[in-house]
């Protein structure tokens, strides 16, 4: 699967791509960045009322971003639909600060352990292919 970069403003360009997250009979539309950076998925707090989840009842845990300041986010295990495919059980954090950026983060754990990603810059392109 390819997708474009988003372009946020000139000069401006982001490896951000179009899911669905999905919890029982709900899907989300939902927009990510993919983020070799980062350890794991992240996405807003406020999708757990649209997906009528319990935020508290996930697993507590903490993480600090470049800023390095730790904040407080909660485990929880979904599906999610990326180009057609459906991943099953996948392990989700969500955190009240992060829809400020306008989309959730997809990391290591539960995206780059079920893709091959590539990032190609200068094409403004990034491929995913689904691992067997």
């Amino acid at each position: 699967m390819k997708y474009r970069y988003k372009q946020y403003s000139p000069g401006i360009i982001r490896p951000v791509i179009p899911i669905e997250i999905i919890y029982k009979n709900t899907a989300v539309p939902y927009e990510v960045l993919i983020d070799s950076g980062a350890d794991m998925n992240i996405f807003d707090a406020q999708l757990v009322e649209i997906l009528a989840l319990d935020l508290t009842s996930g697993k507590s845990a903490r993480v600090a971003g470049i800023t390095g300041m730790e904040e407080r986010y909660f485990l929880h295990t979904l599906d999610l639909k990326v180009g057609g495919h459906l991943l099953k059980n996948v392990e989700v954090g969500f955190l009240s600060n992060i829809g400020q950026y306008g989309y959730g983060v997809v990391g290591q754990k539960g995206f780059f352990d079920r893709f091959v990603v590539r990032f190609d810059f200068q094409k403004e392109e990034i491929e995913l292919t689904l691992r067997e």
